[in-house]
This record gives C-alpha cells, structure tokens and sequence, in this order.
C-alpha cells in the first residue's frame, strides 16, 4: 500500500504542475501563454511568482515521493532502480531552483538569471535520462512511447533554445511559451503513464523481473 501511494504521487505532481501553470497564465492578465516563457510566471517581479512558489513546492515533494516509490517498486530491474534516483535527483534540483529565479524581461541579468540557466540546463538533462531509463519499465509499448516522448522533447527543446537570445535581449518571442510547453507537458504526461503502468504491475513480477 505504501508503494502504491507513493507511484500515485506521480500522477498527483503532473496534474498539479500543469494546473498550477494554467491558473497562473490565467491570473497575469498580460502574460501571453504562447509567446512568454513557463519561468517567466516565477521570475522576480511577477504577480504570480508568490501563487507558484509554494504550489511548486508541493509538486516538488511529491516528485521526490514518486522517485521513492518508483525505486522502491524497481525490484530486480536496475535500470528502474536508477529513474527513481533520477527522479529523487529532479526533485533536489527544484527544490534549489526557486533560490535562483531570472528576472523579468528588460531587467539587467545578474547571478541568479546565471545560475537559473545552469539549472534549467541540468533538469533538462536529468529528464532525458529519466525517460530513456524508465523506457524500460512496462513492456514494448511503453518503450516506443518513451522514445517518441524523447523524440519530441529533444526537437521542440532544440526549438526553444534558439530563442535564448531574444529573451534575454527582451524581444518577441512568438510560440515559445508553445514550444516550451510541449516539453513540460509532454514529461508531465509521460510521468503520469509510468506511475499507472507501475500500479498495474504486481509486485512479484517486479521482483522476479531483471534488466
């Protein structure tokens, strides 16, 4: 029982991730939902920042609750046992990144927009390990599925990266709040469909199964 409420954590962090995203677009009546970045709803000096920090803060715990529960449910599969350390490894890094928030659009960059970079960059990394070692946890179609999420993350994340320059110059960024969600969502949902084909399988088979 404790396994299976940990895996739930996984479904719970992903729904609250993205409604926590939606809400917030929702209340800054002059954020662009397609055009401005996820991070921009947190930087200093948006309304919305004191809404998400907290919210984020759930979400974060109860990713590192899923990554408890994804090792703990590995048995034998050892490339299981790794996206759990993987994920715990996430989470410690959300955990640190609301120390080092960017700042708004036309303000002077300073070490934290530095250190925001660094760490955006390292959770985007910690997300393609995750997914390419939790490709193997529930059978060929969950395989395929990873790698097609990986596919799509590794392009449309190629795609938000030639933007970088254009928001740190403070210019128009048409579709990179799109672009950028594709990616988060696109995680979000992956995180979701493993924590439900990890509660479908018995704990037996976990254990007697190895990789």
């Amino acid at each position: 029982m404790g396994r299976k409420v940990l895996l739930v954590c996984g479904i719970l962090a992903s729904l609250l991730y993205v409604a926590s995203d939606i809400v917030a677009a929702m209340r800054w009546e002059t954020y662009s939902y397609t055009a401005q970045a996820v991070s921009e709803l947190r930087a200093l000096g948006a309304p919305t920042r004191p809404l998400l920090v907290p919210l984020l803060l759930i979400y974060t715990l109860l990713e590192i609750a899923f990554g408890l529960g994804v090792w703990g449910a590995a048995g034998r599969k050892r490339a299981l046992r790794i996206t759990g350390v993987l994920l715990i490894g996430l989470g410690i890094v959300d955990l640190v990144a609301p120390f080092f928030p960017m700042h708004s659009r036309g303000a002077e960059g300073t070490l934290t927009d530095t250190m925001h970079i660094i760490l955006t960059s390292l959770t985007v990394l910690l997300i393609l390990l995750i997914i390419g070692f939790g490709a193997t946890a529930y059978g060929k179609w969950f395989r395929l599925y990873s790698f097609v999420t990986l596919l799509i993350l590794i392009v449309s994340g190629a795609w938000v990266f030639l933007d970088a320059p254009r928001i740190a110059a403070s210019l128009p960024t048409p579709w990179l709040g799109v672009r950028e969600r594709i990616n988060i969502y696109g995680y979000m949902l992956w995180m979701a469909v493993l924590a439900i084909a990890l509660l479908r399988v018995p704990s037996d088979r976990l254990r007697l199964e190895g990789r």
